[in-house]
């Protein structure tokens, strides 16, 4: 079985807040929100979630991406880390059950539809 993953951006934080000096990022946030949800509802051959420190693009608040070998990146943006961890866990798993990964705008979650920033071809060797 193919491994996907779900990178996250620990550096991301809402750019409209004052982030107390000693407090988490939001990215740290959502990061460890996904860690405790993908625990209980993947096998671990199934997904890996890695830690970046920035996906450069930090006026977007928490930022992911989810990739796998010959299928597309997505690309997700402004995501809440209260909001966001069941809706991209639901995305997910209809991206790893889609063959091509491939996924129509519409079968993304609600929230994700509002997030979503791009859908990169997967290269091709």
């Amino acid at each position: 079985m193919t491994k996907h993953t779900l990178f996250v951006c620990k550096s991301c934080h809402r750019s409209s807040e004052e982030r107390p000096e000693k407090a988490p990022f939001d990215g740290d946030i959502l990061l460890d929100q996904l860690n405790t949800l993908c625990a209980q509802q993947f096998h671990a051959n199934e997904l890996k979630i890695q830690p970046v420190g920035c996906l450069w693009a930090c006026n977007k608040g928490c930022v992911v991406s989810v990739s796998s070998h010959n299928k597309p990146t997505y690309v997700f943006a402004n995501l809440l880390p209260e909001e966001s961890p069941a809706p991209l866990l639901e995305f997910i798993q209809l991206y790893i059950k889609s063959r091509k990964g491939v996924l129509a705008w519409e079968q993304l979650p609600d929230l994700l539809q509002s997030a979503s920033i791009a859908q990169i071809p997967p290269v091709k060797s």
